[in-house]
């Protein structure tokens, strides 16, 4: 079953793209979000051509085509546009099986335990703290994520304090029989982040995300062997090689890639190999409610070395406007701290129509 025709619908943060076949069958799937209109510019002149004409049951060897034709091309961008046909062909597949993809993947639908994730760190730690609670006592969260440090940081808070003021003061209104986890999105150099690490394990946080330049697993891996927390990370690595460099270093505990920006469901599946060969857990990165956190959910519940939840956003408009509208249906309800995969074929989801009629528009065919 040959693919004739690849479509994206898109603005600049955020693009879907369809797949459809000479049989007429189609899927949806997306390209990475941020940037997305540069990401439709590299789907459409380097996965297009390669893709159109291939076989869309069989797809993985389309995958390693792409990356072999584009070898001059390796990286973030090529990997986020490869996302979007990945992603419409499981789905695609899905939909001609009738099955959702969590059980071409192995797994079952179902209930998926999910923890709370800030985005922010402009927040207060008091309103950090309320809001935290308040999704705790109304949507039965038993997990949360917060920020720590500041985003690329070299070793400056958010505001001066803040990091000694957010950790106990969440903590201690989250109060016992939560798992609390931090993010410090690159800040630390080693000592710095040692010294971070030490006050979260004496308020009993477990998770220790992304403590030092992402890059520089050396320093990574010597915040690991001085801590008894989990120090994990992985969100931005794309390339098979950063990962094995990862794992050789002993840098992580615990593996994050995003499906989106690895390049799709086939290509984060290696790199749960590659961590279970070692004996890691994945817990996948998914921080926004566009299409990641529906594809985290269904592989997720299908890894057998999957970790213990799903990255669930708390974020809304305010902080992520091109997030909403984009479903028909509610895929992301929350109960009692959970979420749940649907049992319909495909990913179960119905994207907008009224927001793909104001999205930009492009197609590539092989007629």
């Amino acid at each position: 079953m040959k693919i004739t025709r690849l479509e994206t619908f898109g603005t600049a943060d955020l693009a879907f793209a369809r797949v459809t076949t000479e049989t007429g069958a189609q899927g949806w799937g997306q390209v990475s979000s941020y940037l997305a209109d540069i990401t439709v510019e590299v789907f459409h002149r380097q996965i297009a051509p390669h893709a159109l004409g291939t076989d869309a049951t069989d797809f993985a060897d389309t995958l390693a085509l792409i990356q072999e034709r584009e070898h001059k091309f390796p990286g973030s961008y090529l990997r986020r546009a490869m996302a979007g046909l990945d992603t419409a062909l499981w789905d695609l597949n899905g939909k001609l099986q009738g099955k959702p993809v969590v059980e071409l993947l192995g797994g079952t639908p179902g209930k998926l335990r999910a923890y709370a994730s800030s985005m922010k760190r402009d927040i207060t730690p008091v309103d950090e703290a309320a809001r935290f609670v308040r999704l705790r006592d109304e949507q039965g969260f038993t997990a949360f994520k917060w920020r720590v440090g500041r985003e690329c940081g070299r070793d400056l808070d958010e505001w001066p304090g803040r990091t000694e003021e957010v950790i106990p003061t969440v903590a201690k209104a989250l109060g016992d029989g939560i798992d609390k986890l931090v993010d410090a999105n690159s800040c630390y150099s080693p000592t710095r982040a040692i010294k971070v690490g030490q006050m979260l394990e004496d308020h009993g946080i477990g998770h220790f995300e992304e403590p030092c330049p992402y890059w520089d697993y050396d320093a990574t891996a010597e915040v690991r062997d001085a801590l008894a927390l989990d120090v994990t990370g992985g969100e931005q690595d794309c390339e098979y090689s950063s990962w094995q460099l990862m794992l050789d270093r002993g840098a992580v505990d615990i593996v994050q890639p995003d499906v989106m920006y690895m390049g799709g469901i086939h290509r984060t599946l290696h790199v749960a190999r590659m961590a279970a060969r070692v004996g890691l857990p994945v817990t996948p990165h998914a921080a926004n409610l566009g299409l990641v956190t529906i594809c985290t959910m269904h592989l997720l519940k299908a890894l057998p070395n999957a970790g213990k939840y799903l990255e669930f956003s708390i974020e809304g408009a305010d902080y992520y406007p091109w997030q909403q509208g984009l479903f028909r249906n509610d895929p992301y309800r929350i109960e009692d701290g959970h979420a749940t995969i649907s049992a319909e074929p495909g990913w179960g989801v119905e994207i907008n129509p009224d927001w793909l009629d104001r999205a930009t528009y492009r197609a590539s065919s092989a007629e």
